[in-house]
């Protein structure tokens, strides 16, 4: 029986199974890692049943995503739903790296790509160079922000625009000002 809980996403499921697609895991995989049956798995994914708090945080943890970008901020209206996302309603994720702050500006995570709003504060540092499987693109909306793609640096300034295709990547921020950039990543990978 389904449990309705205004603060989770109204696609709970539907964003569960795409992050754990993104990562490239099985049912059996990540219910293994869960310590579940693949059938309590399958319901969740379906919202046919809807975990507790303590579920959500072991499945973010074995997801690597905060258990914050699973909750809805405020309630949206029927007719919005799925379409827009209101500036005071983005839900929080992100890789956790200190001086990162992310926001998703896609209504959920079942498209093929996702948006997101990032923000590098003043002295932000990938500090390693990381690689995913996915297609990337950027936008500085303000600021500037030093990237690292292959083997190549680039600073990057309010205009610019980039692009990563599966390419090692670094990230770092070491102006004074925030660096906020349009980041579109495919397939979704929080």
């Amino acid at each position: 029986m389904k449990i309705e809980n205004p603060t989770i996403t109204p696609t709970l499921g539907a964003d569960l199974r795409a992050l754990r697609k993104a990562r490239g895991l099985t049912l059996t995989e990540l219910a293994d890692e869960l310590g579940r049956s693949v059938g309590w798995l399958s319901q969740v994914e379906r919202d046919k049943s809807e975990p507790s708090i303590s579920a959500l945080r072991q499945i973010a943890s074995a997801l690597d995503v905060s258990v914050s970008s699973l909750f809805g901020q405020d309630a949206v209206p029927v007719e919005e739903q799925g379409y827009v996302v209101r500036a005071g309603a983005r839900r929080p994720i992100g890789s956790r790296e200190a001086g990162l702050v992310e926001e998703l500006l896609s209504p959920d995570l079942t498209d093929d790509f996702e948006m997101v709003h990032s923000t590098f504060e003043p002295g932000a540092d990938l500090g390693h160079d990381l690689q995913r499987p996915t297609q990337e693109v950027g936008y500085i909306v303000s600021g500037r922000l030093d990237l690292k793609i292959d083997v190549s640096w680039h600073t990057l300034s309010q205009g610019d625009s980039f692009r990563i295709r599966g390419e090692t990547y670094r990230w770092k921020n070491p102006y004074r000002d925030p660096a906020v950039v349009i980041w579109v990543i495919s397939p979704p990978v929080y």
